[in-house]
């Protein structure tokens, strides 16, 4: 009953009637291939910071009274024939809630929700909807900090870590473009970049959220846990490959956030399954190389959805080391929050979960589009490049909402 009352008023049933951003079919990241023109909204529950709880244990409470039951990752399950899964999204600031760090900075993007879930059900297979043929406008970019001021955010985590109060933060910028004409489009063309592992969009009252993402936050198959972190990033030429491969600074990134994976998988798996498949791989995104690692383990007994996000939440890349440390200098450095990035955004039901950490994400609320990009910051980290690997990675996305 305490349940029911606390999810009553954040729960919408049926398909989510949107004026400003019509419906398109389905195309929530990672949703099966197969089932994408003919999924049918069921049920829908939303979640802010300011409603309280446990945005875990509400998700999980939530998919299993809609029968889709996630207490039990281990337990295989087919593919049902009607209930399909469901497209499940966590803001960053819901993770760093999670993990006991709570965020103060403004939202840019209030009306985006911290925690959604929608359930699918399968219906007859639909034709696409004709495109809205108003024209499309994208204004220019406003950044909620200037280079000088990301500069020097990047000088004061310095600072911390030359104090050996940390070792490694992500810092992330935020800009705001306003918009006329159906933003859908744009946001769709995001899922069609090279190396969108998670390309897709979910939508919701007045608000939608565009994903190019890559990175796999974490993936849950036959009880097998997977995260591939990504740190490191060049240009995408033989020259940037090369600069990549024998940085030493990159390398020491990179493998301080793989250990750190591996510590947030180790709480949840069975002792000594931790493995890492591969190391440090080059692999391109859009103009970008980017260096990915694989860590697996074996799901310990009874792992259930909640644990599964309250120890992967936020993902390691985008926090840094320790966690709850490199939570708490964002939270000082970054002038408003992360909104739909550096969050996790993908699809889950029983006997598989696929979440993506919603890096190169945009998200369109009544008036804007919004963008964020950022970068792991160590002692060896010049701002000026911090600045400039910021604004190379958020390029591809403003390019490709404005239709470039």
């Amino acid at each position: 009953m305490a349940y029911r009352k606390s999810t009553e008023r954040m729960r919408k049933i049926g398909p989510y009637g949107v004026e400003t951003l019509p419906q398109v079919l389905v195309d929530a990241p990672a949703a099966p291939a197969g089932c994408r023109d003919r999924l049918v909204e069921r049920a829908r529950l939303q979640w802010h910071r300011a409603d309280g709880g446990d945005p875990a244990v509400l998700a999980e409470e939530f998919l299993a009274a809609h029968g889709l039951h996630l207490r039990d990752l281990n337990r295989p399950a087919a593919h049902g024939p009607a209930v399909c899964g469901a497209a499940l999204y966590l803001s960053a600031a819901a993770g760093a809630h999670l993990a006991g760090v709570p965020t103060t900075a403004p939202e840019p993007a209030p009306t985006l929700p911290d925690l959604a879930v929608v359930v699918y059900d399968h219906g007859p297979t639909r034709a696409p909807t004709a495109p809205d043929d108003t024209p499309w406008w994208l204004g220019p970019w406003t950044e909620s900090w200037t280079p000088a001021q990301h500069a020097a955010a990047v000088d004061t985590v310095r600072a911390a870590i030359g104090r050996g109060d940390i070792y490694q933060t992500n810092l992330v910028g935020h800009a705001a473009a306003p918009y006329s004409g159906d933003p859908l489009p744009a946001l769709r063309r995001l899922g069609a970049l090279p190396g969108a592992r998670y390309g897709g969009v979910l939508t919701g009252d007045g608000w939608a959220i565009g994903c190019a993402s890559p990175e796999t936050l974490v993936e849950v198959h036959h009880g097998q846990i997977i995260t591939r972190p990504i740190k490191g990033t060049r240009p995408a030429t033989a020259t940037g490959r090369a600069e990549l491969l024998t940085s030493a600074k990159e390398r020491a990134e990179h493998i301080m956030i793989v250990d750190l994976e591996r510590n947030d998988l180790a709480r949840i798996a069975h002792t000594g399954t931790v493995t890492v498949d591969e190391l440090f791989a080059v692999r391109r995104w859009c103009d970008l190389w980017q260096a990915e690692s694989t860590v697996r383990a074996q799901a310990a007994d009874g792992l259930g959805l909640a644990d599964l996000l309250r120890a992967t939440c936020p993902g390691g890349s985008v926090t840094g080391a320790p966690k709850l440390a490199a939570l708490t200098h964002i939270a000082a450095a970054e002038p408003v929050g992360r909104g739909a990035s550096m969050g996790a955004l993908g699809w889950v039901t029983p006997g598989r979960i696929d979440l993506g950490l919603t890096i190169r994400t945009a998200a369109a609320d009544g008036h804007a589009l919004h963008t964020w990009a950022g970068g792991g910051i160590t002692w060896d980290s010049d701002p000026t490049a911090e600045v400039a690997e910021a604004a190379a990675k958020t390029a591809p996305v403003r390019a490709t909402l404005a239709g470039r």
